[in-house]
């Protein structure tokens, strides 16, 4: 199994040019593929699989027949990004990032962005996400977005293109650390060879950033990890992210609201908590501030946060940067708050809403992928070009009956990155998710997850739909970043 039967096919490749000419910086990683012995890859990749499942690296699927949790494919076959290609990456996500920071600020205080008619005042107030609880509310050292996940894609072009963005709860960080660590164990010399650049320390920065908000300037901090517990999607992630940062994780039960703080339940009695990094949803955060059948979060918690004494990240109220229809003002939010120019564009996005968008998506859906503005996981939506006519007409019933609830975007032609698939390597459709830590400083780690959709022909990379991942090498310019 190697690359001389592997096949461009006509979409944008991340490893080959149009013509089937490698790209210079994955020559390295070709020759090497191309020069083992017999079924030698595939060897590696069920060692490497192997070692994910050795390790529970899993992730759940709710209301599968087969059981909640899965492991999450894995493919050996890394994607590579070019030093100058991440150079301009880079300055675009911290860019968006700041921006979005910049608008959760604005919207939970003056909402001068509303008033200045950027942004229709019905578009935020109806949000599913928008907080009001959140009005006035002033986070440790003014910020709301502190962990990011920013999902891209790249067109037939090339062009990279921002498809969501998550700054509410962004999951998927532990399989970039875990498949990194796999791939060093696979190809051990190629990181070298081809100066891979470093996302070992993510945790570090993670704590850093943590660390500076908290209201205890004490240079340990307590810090926690509040997840929902061992029966949600991520909690692999959460008590992995625990364990890195050598901090507790917790779960509501173990906290306790004590002289306007909070408290987390030990064996010596009861400790004081600085921080929380939150992996629980806004409305199950506090069942005495939002939703009061939450039995997941803590009493007392949003009083404590709002009189400064306790930092969350991300801050309750975030989840209004990451629905679908505000995503649309993203180039706007950019030029508003930082005079600037979008580094990185969105790809085209109709409004269900806005009656002329919503005229134009009724009769062109079959075309176009509709999405519901809060969903996730790839449910929740019709891509037209692979749907049948009663499909499409069940899309255009949805949308008359709440046209506030969907956005329709063009359907792109992702780009492919080789993949393992039936004993040989194919093209599958990719994209990619970048972390980015903003804190003292803003932090962009050199890679992301790469989510790869294993079903042939299919643009659905999320895991739940069928999708896996790649580690994702950034190569960078000089030799002090690599071997990690």
């Amino acid at each position: 199994m190697n690359f001389k039967q592997y096949l461009v096919d006509g979409f944008y490749d991340e490893m080959y040019e149009a013509d089937g000419t490698p790209r210079p910086t994955s020559q390295p990683l070709i020759d090497l593929i191309n020069s083992l012995p017999g079924q030698d890859l595939r060897r590696r990749q069920k060692s490497a699989e192997l070692a994910l499942l050795n390790l529970g690296i899993t992730f759940g699927v709710y209301g599968n027949k087969m059981g909640t949790e899965k492991i999450f494919p894995f493919d050996i076959i890394p994607r590579v990004i070019q030093s100058n290609e991440w150079t301009i990456l880079e300055k675009g996500l911290e860019q968006r990032v700041k921006a979005l920071n910049a608008f959760c600020a604005d919207v939970y205080s003056d909402q001068k962005i509303i008033k200045d008619g950027v942004i229709p005042e019905e578009l935020i107030l109806t949000s599913s996400s928008f907080r009001k609880q959140c009005m006035g509310v002033k986070p440790p050292q003014d910020i709301w977005t502190h962990i990011s996940g920013i999902d891209l894609i790249r067109d037939d072009q090339g062009i990279f293109h921002v498809l969501e963005d998550n700054v509410c709860c962004p999951s998927g960080i532990s399989y970039v650390l875990e498949n990194r660590a796999t791939l060093k164990r696979t190809y051990p010399h190629l990181f070298k060879t081809m100066n891979v650049r470093l996302v070992s320390n993510y945790c570090d920065h993670l704590y850093d950033t943590l660390k500076y908000v908290s209201p205890n300037e004490s240079d340990t901090p307590n810090i926690a990890v509040l997840s929902p517990g061992s029966f949600n999607s991520a909690y692999f992630e959460h008590s992995y992210l625990a364990q890195q940062m050598g901090v507790p994780i917790v779960e509501g039960r173990d906290l306790v609201v004590v002289d306007g703080f909070i408290n987390v339940r030990t064996t010596a009695g009861l400790e004081r908590v600085d921080v929380l990094y939150r992996r629980i949803d806004d409305n199950f955060l506090d069942p005495e501030a939002f939703l009061k059948e939450s039995m997941l979060g803590v009493k007392g918690l949003f009083e404590c946060y709002k009189n400064g004494n306790i930092g969350i990240a991300n801050a309750p109220g975030t989840g209004i940067a990451d629905d679908k229809a505000i995503y649309a003002y993203t180039p706007e939010i950019i030029r508003y708050y930082l005079n600037e120019e979008p580094i990185i564009p969105i790809v085209k996005t109709y409004l269900c809403s806005n009656a002329k968008d919503r005229e134009y998506v009724l009769k062109n859906i079959e075309k176009l992928v509709v999405k519901l503005v809060s969903g996730a996981g790839g449910y929740g939506m019709l891509i037209g070009p692979a749907s049948t006519r009663e499909q499409c007409n069940k899309f255009r019933t949805l949308i008359k009956n709440n046209p506030r609830h969907y956005i329709a975007q063009p359907t792109i032609s992702l780009s492919r990155a080789p993949t393992i698939a039936n004993n040989q390597i194919v093209g599958r459709h990719v994209d990619l998710r970048p972390y980015i830590l903003h804190g003292k400083s803003t932090y962009v780690l050199p890679g992301g997850l790469t989510r790869v959709a294993l079903i042939k022909n299919s643009l659905i990379v999320n895991s739940s739909q069928g999708g896996g991942s790649k580690d994702t090498w950034v190569l960078g310019d000089t030799d002090t970043e690599i071997n990690a």
